[in-house]
């Protein structure tokens, strides 16, 4: 199979979309020694900083919002979708793309269409389980349709998994556990649970830990709580206990999983994916807005075993001690978790992505 010269990647606002973008990247350019690959953005999203810094071609095209409600801006969405259609054809013929990868949101509507117009071959990524409307569009033009989970409902879907970085997609927990524990000032002797709202924060399981440091610390449960930046406090601890350290973001996140024994997070769909890929159990406590797309994330884990699902509402510092603190000291019963969530994880889907890409590429030349 001849390799592509040239691939462009369509993806960009939140860090759902450009992760797994980004991932992608690195693999194709592995995989591919001189391959050009160029990404499609907003000005205004994660890529318009994260992309330049790994060394891609990044372009932009306007950002096409479809109102959810009738005024003004549905008048002139007709002219602002052209706008973004030309500019995502001029990229596609700039750069030469002989394949365009999408991975949803408000750029890759613009990039299928321009795609489709010239003929350019179409591989489409949903990250989530219930897929949004840029992925439901391109799915309709393409028989190379990629997903993360299961459950989602596209045409052509082949599940691989999520793209992760190179970093989580090869971790080891277990020989790096000593040395993360010692990064974070951690204990060895202490079960140890990860906290993390993602880069935001989750105020609903920072206010409900605070509550319970104190207790968890007297039961021998050790925390690791990432706050989000500027939601940091000063844990009260107790005398004698397990510690419970606070930071307000993690750089190296391999290292935070590797110190975990259980982790309480929301359930974005990289969340997810890379705690079945590191084999790590967790209560995940879905973001309560959307249209439910974080509890259909969970749902494959949390039915496998790997996981529990606990509503916003529902997760109090009684949960904490009703739950969670008899969770964490049953260590038998989180191994079988990390076992069953480990079952799910795909740490090749950078790489069965990009035989997707291949396969696409080789097509256009068939």
């Amino acid at each position: 199979m001849s390799s592509p010269t040239s691939v462009l990647l369509a993806g960009g606002g939140s860090a759902g979309h450009v992760s797994p973008l980004l991932a992608l990247a690195d693999a194709l350019a592995r995989r591919h020694p001189g391959i050009r690959i160029s990404a499609l953005g907003t000005q205004s999203g994660l890529e318009a900083r994260l992309v330049p810094a790994r060394g891609l071609d990044l372009r932009f095209v306007p950002k096409v919002p479809l109102p959810r409600r009738p005024s003004t801006d549905l008048l002139r969405l007709p002219l602002r979708l052209r706008d973004a259609i030309t500019a995502a054809g001029r990229a596609i013929d700039e750069t030469g793309a002989e394949v365009v990868v999408g991975f949803g949101g408000y750029v890759s509507t613009p990039a299928y269409l321009a795609a489709r117009r010239r003929g350019v071959p179409i591989v489409v990524h949903e990250q989530n389980a219930r897929p949004g409307l840029a992925n439901r569009l391109g799915a309709r033009w393409t028989p190379y349709v990629a997903t993360t989970f299961s459950a989602s409902a596209l045409p052509h879907a082949t599940r691989v998994g999520m793209p992760l970085r190179h970093e989580i997609a090869t971790l080891d927990r277990t020989a790096l556990r000593a040395e993360a524990r010692e990064h974070f000032g951690l204990e060895s002797q202490w079960p140890t649970v990860l906290v993390t709202g993602g880069s935001l924060g989750a105020q609903r399981l920072n206010d409900a830990f605070r509550d319970r440091v104190g207790a968890l610390s007297r039961a021998g449960i050790q925390v690791l709580h990432i706050t989000g930046t500027g939601k940091e406090f000063e844990p009260d601890l107790p005398t004698v206990g397990a510690p419970y350290v606070t930071v307000p973001y993690a750089d190296r996140m391999e290292l935070a999983y590797s110190a975990a024994d259980l982790v309480v997070a929301r359930s974005g769909a990289n969340t997810v994916a890379e705690l079945t890929t590191v084999g790590l159990p967790a209560v995940y406590v879905p973001l309560p807005i959307g249209n439910g797309e974080q509890r259909l994330n969970a749902a494959e884990v949390v039915a496998t075993g790997g996981g529990l699902l606990v509503p916003d509402d529902d997760f109090t510092p009684d949960w904490i001690d009703r739950e969670l603190m008899p969770l964490v000291a049953d260590g038998e019963r989180v191994a079988r978790m990390a076992e069953a969530a480990a079952s799910l994880g795909e740490p090749a889907a950078d790489e069965r992505l990009a035989d997707l890409v291949d396969t696409a590429a080789a097509g256009s030349r068939a």
